[in-house]
């Protein structure tokens, strides 16, 4: 009786919204896009690096597809990536002697093609370090002289060949993998805003974890260590070590990838210049291994390389693809959500990010099949430039809102972006920039998906800038919204990886993400106050700016025989 008596007296709204979850939840699982979405992204445009065709044609198909389930305005907004684009056709690499074999290895992004085939004995090359007297594990880098010195004595041995640089990972097999899903008691509390991170700790679900901050191997281990006078940094080295490679003809230059079962993680050559580096490759750890076991046992090794691509001038143009779902009584105000489009180049982009483009498109499709009227505009974008330092997403926030210091005529009727970026698992927590009533207007708002895991959401006062494109909002005093999800495989597997392919996608997973995103946008579309912000006396400051890297001096010059 007392059931059916609450019917009765029920809200009229609160009986709407009921109405509007299910009918997001009853499209968003029965007539989904996503998988269709992803496989153009992966399997037709993949990889989609920055500045490259493919990222432009995965732009483009987006901007149609989006077209095609009515919304409006889709279009590709230009921003300067300022350099070239690099376009990365095929290689091979092999092992000729002492056995013949197939190597396994991702080209190193904006580094030169080889002149064709090139054949060579290996060799290795691995920089003098010396251990800190305070912990001798604790290995610190050579002087100036020193590392001219060790240059002088070793470039007889390198020139035109291929060249290994650095030691073999040492990689511990006994190691547990990481769990797949968070624990729904840890992510229950990481969600409570009543509870302290040392609460979360004591179940296991603190901050950091293995090799985190805090964690074994982060800042601090092994206690503190004296700076070794005139030590270089990594980066006068790195240059350096460029440099030499270059003089001496080196054929090809091999990186460890550093990861177990055969995974490969390759970036790019920070100078985006071709002419500044020879043709370098990162090979998985086990071919690397077995090429530095048999150097060091005297086995002489002959490998073969044929690496092929090119630059794109085209590419010093990029993009962010957007779409919309026009709003009604306050069509001037922004409610947006997205993900980065492009990717790495070692695999077809699926968990980092195609899987994050293709939800929020998804989630905004949803409200449009179901017939909803926003009264807010609703906005999707997918952004270029990402993996290169959120370029795409800051210059668009710059474009069309300004900062809180330097706002611009739209800056005051933008009212949230969600974000998502980490894979393949489901939503399971949301973190925004703002004062604590924003983190509960949505936590309310999804409180009825908890039976999809979703836990609540959490308050953050950060503007620091990193991680993912919603830090770029909250940088400029926007209420960015990011997402925390179960962790599958993908910072122990996929990211940035030579596996991170369509088969990854979790598709339960990525459809439980769609509803809660669509239920989240809707209730930002149609509340009738924008999400609450930071009063203007409130508004965190800006953390300061990290201090410039100390210049490269003038190295030594290498005599010539």
């Amino acid at each position: 009786m007392l059931v059916l008596l609450q019917s009765f007296v029920m809200p009229a709204a609160t009986l709407a919204q009921a109405d509007i979850n299910a009918a997001i939840r009853k499209e968003g699982m029965e007539n989904s896009k996503i998988l269709n979405t992803l496989h153009y992204f992966t399997d037709v445009y993949g990889p989609r690096l920055t500045g490259s065709p493919n990222h432009v044609a995965a732009a483009k198909w987006a901007a149609r597809e989006m077209q095609s389930w009515g919304f409006q305005n889709t279009t590709l907004e230009p921003w300067e990536f300022g350099h070239p684009g690099w376009v990365n056709e095929r290689n091979y690499g092999l092992m000729l002697t002492p056995v013949a074999d197939t190597l396994t290895f991702e080209v190193l992004a904006w580094t030169p093609p080889t002149k064709g085939v090139v054949v060579a004995d290996a060799v290795s090359l691995v920089l003098p370090t010396f251990p800190a007297s305070e912990n001798p594990r604790v290995m610190q880098n050579p002087t100036q002289e020193e590392l001219t010195s060790f240059f002088n004595k070793v470039k007889g041995d390198i020139a035109g060949k291929i060249v290994l640089v650095g030691r073999p990972t040492v990689i511990d097999q006994s190691t547990p993998q990481a769990p797949k899903r968070l624990a729904d008691d840890v992510i229950k509390c990481r969600m409570d805003p009543t509870k302290t991170p040392a609460d979360c700790a004591a179940l296991g679900g603190g901050p950091g974890g293995p090799g985190g901050p805090g964690g074994p191997g982060g800042p601090g281990a092994g206690g503190r260590i004296t700076p070794r006078p005139g030590a270089l940094t990594a980066v006068q080295i790195r240059d350096q070590l460029d440099k030499f490679l270059l003089e001496n003809n080196v054929q090809v230059r091999i990186n460890e990838s550093q990861l177990d079962r055969g995974l490969v993680r390759a970036f790019n050559n920070p100078t985006f210049d071709i002419t500044k580096v020879v043709p370098t490759v990162v090979m998985r750890t086990e071919d690397f291994g077995r090429i530095f076991r048999l150097l060091a046992h005297k086995t002489p090794v002959k490998l073969e390389f044929d690496l092929r691509s090119r630059i794109d001038p085209s590419g010093v143009t990029s993009y962010n693809v957007v779409g919309e779902i026009p709003g009604s009584d306050k069509k001037d105000e922004v409610i947006m959500l997205g993900g980065h489009l492009d990717s790495w180049h070692s695999a077809t982009g699926a968990t980092d990010n195609a899987i994050g483009c293709a939800t929020m498109m998804e989630a905004a499709r949803i409200l449009k099949a179901i017939g909803v009227k926003p009264r807010r505009t609703i906005r999707v974008a997918c952004w270029g430039g990402e993996e290169q330092g959120l370029l795409g997403s800051q210059a668009y926030v710059k474009q069309h809102f300004g900062s809180f210091e330097n706002p611009k005529p739209g800056y005051e009727k933008f009212g949230g972006y969600f974000n998502i970026d980490s894979g393949t698992g489901r939503a399971r927590g949301l973190t925004v920039f703002g004062p604590p009533e924003a983190a509960t207007v949505l936590r309310e708002a999804l409180a009825p998906f908890a039976d999809l895991g979703f836990a609540g959401v959490q308050a953050t006062r950060s503007r620091g800038l990193g991680g993912t494109d919603s830090t770029s909002f909250n940088q400029a005093g926007l209420p960015g919204i990011g997402s925390t999800q179960d962790p599958i495989e993908y910072f122990a597997g996929t990211w940035h990886t030579n596996i991170d392919t369509y088969e990854r996608i979790i598709e339960s997973d990525v459809k439980a993400s769609a509803i809660i995103f669509a239920a989240a946008v809707y209730t930002l579309a149609m509340r009738d106050e924008l999400l609450p912000r930071f009063k203007a006396s409130e508004m965190p400051a800006l953390p300061t700016p990290p201090r410039p890297p100390t210049p490269s001096p003038t190295p030594t010059p290498t005599p010539r025989p």
